[in-house]
């Protein structure tokens, strides 16, 4: 990997609050390698020394660029993860990789971790090990079956493995740190408690490295350990009857509440307000240009009461608006899209906006007739056969409002942008306005039937003049510059909000 594209993971895992975490407890041959390759990945290390008692201390203080913390006397992993799970949040970091000090983990791995959270905000991405191939003693396999199985049974859920050091933390997601035990256990709490709550895990595959069983150091105590294990999840599945169960029913159930409410809130009020008193409107003397834009009047202060006033419920809307934009000024308005939310995230700015659609929008029941009278209009037929109609709103004062992609993004990236928005602001010599949308992809993602919750945004850019556009290229050129721009754009917002996720 070059060095440039080393530096820009260093700095995306820094701009998402994404620290590392790693305890250590007498690993003197392997410690200075391990947080050496950790450095090279992620500026910000964490070390906490769990009372060793060999030069592990030494060796620490010689590294510069960490931050060490580190007691005398040996209190365990478990006792050691939280220590620095406070410490990386009192240094306001949103997520910790963990991993271990005996060189088993390849900190190479760290890359995948911040993939995998980039896709995955607020979840907990386990490092599922690849062992196939792997010596491992009968104990260590043993136990991560054992593990497995009782992980299985207290929360319903399957991992292939539970026991390993290598995760990614949400660190204002951990739950029941009060209760953690000070041993290597604590990790299968850690898994057990955020499942209970409803904390999304997503395992990745990880390399792992075993040295030969005379070079090991191993901290495990079969027969004091196994007792301690069984006697916790003696504990665990007790736990999981009187308080994992309830919880895991009332989310679901939350669930269905939302999605159901959302549901009837919008079909009674597109069914039994919109629909019928906008079929009155029309039906009831002749369409004016007044009585046109008295239906986009409608359809502002209708989705500025929903989105503003009421909200989808479990959700937080806000939005930002730059300073120089003018919406009395005919433009075109280009955002990413993400869900059928989108348009309700874009209509609360103006009235004069007329937005390009699909014909499965412009046939929709419930709001089909009323966007069909407002004149947006469906592009199945192309741009250009558009264009009379466009120049004809354009000139009324209204702005046209397109989305690049084309189709909703299945991930929540920005695909590939088309050319049509930068055609149309070029034949009709208008500014471009960009919104950067974040949140509905991940609010209700494509084949998903319930509202999840989470923070919906939208920011409002400065307008781009035509003369800035034309010094991009032709209109193919811009559509790829503007994708670029919309990609770091998108970036930056998803570090700030997915630290609060």
């Amino acid at each position: 990997m070059t060095d440039n594209i080393k530096g820009k993971q260093r700095q995306q895992l820094h701009d998402r609050g994404i620290c590392v975490i790693i305890p250590t407890f007498n690993n003197a041959g392997t410690i200075a390698a391990v947080v050496g390759d950790a450095l090279i990945e992620c500026k910000d290390v964490i070390v906490v020394n769990d009372g060793s008692t060999d030069n592990t201390s030494t060796i620490l203080h010689a590294i510069n660029g960490i931050t060490l913390v580190e007691y005398e006397k040996n209190r365990g992993k478990g006792y050691a993860l939280k220590t620095g799970f406070k410490r990386a949040l009192q240094m306001g970091f949103a997520y910790a990789i963990t991993l271990d000090g005996d060189g088993q983990h390849y900190p190479s791995d760290i890359q995948a971790f911040l993939k995998a959270n980039q896709q995955h905000p607020g979840a907990l991405i386990i490092g599922s090990r690849k062992l196939d191939g792997v010596e491992r003693s009968k104990g260590s396999s043993f136990a991560n079956k054992f593990s497995n199985f009782w992980f299985y049974i207290q929360t319903g859920r399957r991992l292939s493995d539970t026991q390993t050091g290598y995760r990614l933390y949400p660190l204002k997601k951990l739950y029941g740190l009060g209760l953690l035990t000070s041993r290597y256990e604590a990790e299968l709490e850690l898994l057990v408690f955020a499942s209970w709550h409803g904390v999304e895990l997503h395992p990745i595959d990880i390399n792992v490295y075993y040295p030969p069983q005379e070079q090991r150091v191993s901290h495990f105590r079969p027969g004091k350990d196994f007792a301690r294990i069984s006697v916790l999840n003696t504990v665990l599945c007790f736990l999981a009857i009187v308080y994992g169960l309830p919880l895991r029913l009332f989310r679901w159930f939350g669930n269905v509440i939302r999605t159901v409410y959302a549901i009837l809130f919008v079909s009674f009020f597109c069914f039994c307000v919109i629909t019928p008193g906008v079929w009155l409107y029309i039906k009831i003397g002749k369409m004016t240009e007044r009585k046109r834009k008295n239906l986009h009047k409608v359809i502002y202060y209708s989705t500025r009461f929903v989105m503003l006033k009421h909200g989808f419920p479990g959700t937080t809307f806000t939005y930002k608006l730059g300073e120089k934009v003018d919406f009395s000024k005919p433009s075109v308005v280009i955002c990413n899209h993400q869900s059928h939310i989108d348009l309700a995230c874009q209509l609360i700015f103006t009235p004069n906006i007329i937005f390009l659609t699909n014909q499965w929008v412009w046939h929709n029941p419930l709001y089909g007739l009323l966007i069909r009278n407002a004149e947006f209009y469906p592009v199945a037929n192309g741009i250009d056969d558009l264009m009379p109609k466009l120049k004809s709103l354009v000139e009324r004062g209204y702005s046209i409002a397109v989305y690049p992609e084309g189709h909703r993004s299945k991930d929540c990236c920005i695909t590939r942008f088309h050319q049509g928005a930068f055609h149309i602001a070029e034949q009709l010599g208008l500014d471009v306005i960009p919104m950067y949308l974040y949140g509905p992809g991940h609010i209700l993602p494509p084949k998903t039937y319930h509202l999840k919750k989470g923070p919906l945004f939208i920011e409002v850019g400065d307008p781009i003049a035509q003369t800035d556009l034309a010094s991009m290229g032709d209109t193919k050129t811009q559509a790829s510059q503007m994708r670029k721009h919309y990609i770091n754009k998108y970036e930056q917002i998803a570090n700030r909000i997915e630290q609060d996720v």
